[in-house]
């Protein structure tokens, strides 16, 4: 009977995670193949204590010349390297960030900037003031606009600002148009332009202490061992319902140990004896007496 509802469970689990990926993916195109996960290539090197190159010069939302000493003005800055026209994970992050400013006292651009920067060269100023003016009009506060940049700029650029700060990522070019594959975070630099504290994935609770360190010139300590997994676990693709590879090889092994861990508990059922021939076996019974014609003999 136990054996039977074990099985039971397993093939009703199994035939609703085949449901709910179909009710996921109802009416749309099968999505392309996943492109395998380069950790090599994506990740977010913490370099706490390394200047970012301030000289750098960028394209603010009215497509005019800035340089990022200009946008970081001598304040602790939040600094965001993503891409405008992301589907997913930029947009998670960007929100997140939105949503954690608006719980600070203190305004963006009063005691510190925002930076978003583009890493696709392709982005161009007008989706970058599109961008601005909707997150402006979410977060709420008024004459902000000045502390809150949305840049873009050239590939060489793109790449010695993402060298410094440690932003690795790729091309995905199983996407159409071309998307990216990256990390999740956001970088705390001082008024001077170092590198004070890395906050991964989408939760920035530390948001006010880490800018509050900044402001006073200090270097944070470097985040727990597990942060690389943190910030990708995220990456979820919201046209086919589906996580990328790193989650599903958590899920799988999960999973797998599950039914690893049923798969033994069964075996030793199946193979225990059953209670009646356990009772007719065990020591002193008089098996004689448990037929008729044992009783004949003894009367």
């Amino acid at each position: 009977m136990i054996r039977d509802l074990v099985i039971l469970a397993l093939v009703l689990g199994f035939t609703g995670t085949l449901h709910a990926q179909r009710v996921n993916n109802y009416g749309k195109a099968p999505a392309a193949p996943a492109q395998p996960l380069n950790t090599d290539a994506v990740g977010l090197d913490e370099k706490l204590g390394d200047q970012v190159p301030l000289d750098l010069e960028f394209r603010d939302e009215r497509d005019q010349p800035i340089l990022l000493s200009s946008a970081v003005a001598g304040k602790p800055t939040i600094l965001v390297l993503a891409y405008f026209r992301c589907p997913q994970l930029c947009t998670q992050v960007i929100n997140s960030l939105t949503d954690q400013l608006k719980k600070l006292p203190t305004d963006v651009g009063d005691q510190f900037n925002v930076v978003i920067v583009s890493i696709d060269p392709k982005d161009l100023p007008g989706i970058a003031s599109a961008k601005k003016w909707s997150y402006l009009k979410e977060y709420g506060r008024p004459n902000v606009e000045n502390g809150w940049h949305f840049l873009t700029g050239k590939q060489e650029q793109i790449d010695e600002l993402c060298k410094a700060v440690g932003f690795r990522y790729e091309i995905n070019k199983t996407k159409k148009p071309w998307e990216y594959n990256h990390a999740s975070g956001l970088m705390i630099l001082t008024p001077h332009g170092k590198l004070s504290k890395y906050i991964f994935g989408l939760e920035y609770d530390e948001l006010s202490k880490s800018l509050e360190e900044a402001g006073a010139g200090k270097i944070g300590k470097k985040s727990e061992p597990n942060a690389f997994m943190k910030m990708l676990c995220y990456d979820r693709n919201p046209d086919t319902g589906e996580y990328t590879p790193s989650v599903m090889k958590v899920l799988r092994l999960i999973f797998g140990t599950l039914v690893l861990v049923l798969a033994v508990w069964l075996i030793r059922v199946w193979r225990r004896p059953p209670l009646a021939a356990s009772l007719s076996t065990s020591p002193g019974t008089d098996t004689d007496m448990a037929t008729p014609q044992a009783a004949n003999r003894r009367g």
